[in-house]
């Protein structure tokens, strides 16, 4: 396999960065957060955020399972205070947009998994920035799915320490080509490096050795942990699914649940080592999911229904464990306030007395009175749940009130009496469905301005040059995963920004560069058989410049010189037949400022 260069280094060994607890070098936080008092006092609590990817409220034994087991997450369960009303988006890049900025995600820009929608504005600080401009170290271990490319990757966004696969998932079109789970290639700061063990495993290895050195030197750290388990392709080691299909679940449905088996080892693991270390006493922990069920709702639902994408509680309820042992929080409880992801910015910065930009501004509300014990309710709140990309319909959206959720604009339930929403009492409660209805529309109409804002990827930069465009983020068809690529077909272009003017060099790939397979041949991947097609000549256009160029057979990529002009542009690729005839853009499109 050839080396996939991508302003990165293949390294293989990583004893030289845990040896000495070597401090990495931070970014740049944005200007509203340069001019902050950075000193951390050693009694500040750190902060740890486990998210795992496509769990649902009902795939916990805590929950009522009756059959998966997750004794480890039963036991923090017992440890912590619950919200039991708490939401999120129905997919997984909205609800890691809205975690991380406290911004719905309209108002954020990260809607969608792909076609453009899934980069957050740049005017927005994130988690990582406001706790790195207060002097904590942050850390980042697993998925992201925020944009792949400058500056919207993790280390632009405040963490100083990141490890982690490309968009959705390991098998990705971004990811790295041939990872397949166990023994991958990661993106490790700014160079790729290779990782030994099951991606999980190696997720919560890496984020236990970040916070002990950082515990031994006396430094706060915000450990952000989103793991791609246990969304598909759904591989794990057949110990951990092997009872679930002995217990008759089929296949797929068993090796989700051997997946989350999995996922609580690994926080049995954690905890334990926080406990001998002493880091857990200081250390806030929050355990919670970033959708409802992929595959779980076969079994048990927890009494909800609807899944992951839909609008129904199911999709969008999940759990949310919080433990802090020295934050004099009280008793182990449940909460059962409404509440969403959106809070836990807000929270995090009252529990942590950071301090935030003047003009920050954020969609939720602190719950440290809650958690404190000093209030029992935080007003009288709406909540709107929306995502999706740009063609979704303006009605596609559900309205949170108390126990009142109205769906698509039309259909109310009262999940305190109607869990399972069968009930429409829209008709017997018209001036709450008005009243709901009222809330969305002023909603739409304050938020619907950041959402058209475009989100650039940034060329000629002097912090990222070259940079590797993935058809995950152009605008166009919907090219996120193995089978898009596969089938060919394809055609999108990504928003720019040039921020120097000049030569540049533009490099077109069908395939990920380090499958090193030629343009017009077929690939065999770990997700299958990858289509051939008959490639003769390839286009690019980034605004004004453009240049077409003949392909020979068996050519492995193409690449143009062009003198591009400062400011935002266009870019586009195609990939033609021998009639002309439009076949695909360029999935990999590489771009350096020469």
């Amino acid at each position: 396999m050839c080396l996939y260069r991508e302003n990165e280094i293949m390294l293989t060994r990583r004893a030289f960065i845990r040896a000495a607890g070597l401090t990495f070098t931070g970014l740049a936080v944005p200007a509203g957060l340069a001019a902050q008092n950075r000193n951390s006092p050693k009694n500040k609590p750190n902060v740890l955020i486990v998210l795992t990817d496509d769990q649902g409220y009902g795939d916990l034994s805590c929950h009522g399972n009756p059959i998966l087991k997750t004794p480890n997450l039963d036991a923090l369960h017992q440890q912590s205070i619950r919200f039991t009303d708490f939401h999120v988006a129905p997919m997984c890049t909205p609800t890691r947009g809205q975690l991380l900025t406290g911004r719905d995600a309209m108002a954020n820009g990260a809607t969608f998994v792909c076609m453009g929608r899934s980069m957050m504005l740049n005017d927005l600080p994130t988690m990582a920035d406001v706790f790195a401009a207060n002097g904590y170290r942050t850390g980042h271990f697993g998925k992201w799915h925020l944009g792949d490319s400058y500056p919207h990757r993790p280390q632009d966004r405040g963490f100083q320490e990141t490890i982690n696969h490309g968009a959705w998932g390991i098998t990705s079109i971004a990811d790295y080509y041939g990872n397949d789970y166990w023994d991958d290639t990661y993106r490790h700061n700014y160079q790729l490096e290779e990782y030994k063990g099951y991606c999980t495993d190696v997720w919560f290895d890496e984020a236990m050795d970040y916070m002990k050195v950082r515990h031994a030197n006396n430094e706060p750290f915000f450990v952000y942990l989103p793991t791609n388990c246990p969304h598909s392709p759904h591989w794990v080691d057949d110990k951990y699914s092997a009872l679930y299909k002995q217990r008759g679940l089929g296949d797929r449905t068993a090796r989700f649940f051997g997946q989350i088996a999995n996922i609580d080892e690994n926080m049995g693991r954690m905890l334990t080592m926080l406990d001998k270390t002493g880091i857990a006493e200081n250390t806030i922990l929050i355990y919670m999911t970033d959708n409802g069920t992929v595959a779980g709702h076969k079994v048990f639902n927890a009494g909800m229904r609807g899944r992951k994408t839909e609008l129904w509680e199911g999709g969008h309820r999940v759990p949310c464990f919080i433990r802090w042992p020295a934050g004099n929080l009280g008793k182990p409880r449940d909460i059962d306030v409404l509440s969403q992801c959106q809070d836990m910015l807000p929270t995090l910065a009252d529990l942590c007395h950071l301090r935030t930009p003047d003009k920050m501004v954020t969609d939720g509300v602190s719950l440290a009175g809650l958690l404190r014990g000093k209030q029992r309710a935080v007003g009288d709140r709406m909540l709107v749940v929306r995502y999706g990309p740009d063609d979704r319909a303006k009605s596609e959206c559900a309205v949170l009130w108390n126990k009142w959720r109205l769906i698509k604009g039309a259909q109310l339930y009262d999940v305190s009496a109607d869990p399972h929403q069968d009930k429409d009492i829209a008709a017997q409660h018209p001036d709450i469905a008005a009243a709901m209805r009222r809330h969305y529309e002023q909603w739409w109409a304050k938020t619907i301005g950041r959402f058209e804002k475009k989100r650039y990827i940034h060329l000629g930069s002097k912090n990222a040059n070259p940079v590797m465009l993935y058809s995950c983020d152009w605008k166009g068809s919907y090219a996120d995963n193995f089978g898009n690529l596969a089938a060919g077909g394809r055609i999108g272009s990504w928003d720019v920004l040039v921020e120097r003017g000049g030569r540049y060099r533009i490099t077109l790939s069908r395939w990920h560069p380090a499958a090193d397979m030629a343009l017009d041949a077929p690939l065999q991947g770990p997700m299958g058989k990858g289509k051939a097609v008959p490639i003769v000549k390839a286009r690019v256009k980034v605004g004004d410049a453009e240049l077409t160029r003949p392909t020979v057979r068996g050519q492995k990529q193409i690449s143009f010189t062009l003198r591009i002009e400062a400011g935002e542009a266009q870019l586009s690729t195609w990939f033609y037949d021998e009639h002309d005839k439009e076949l695909c853009s360029a999935y990999y499109t590489r771009v350096e400022r020469l």
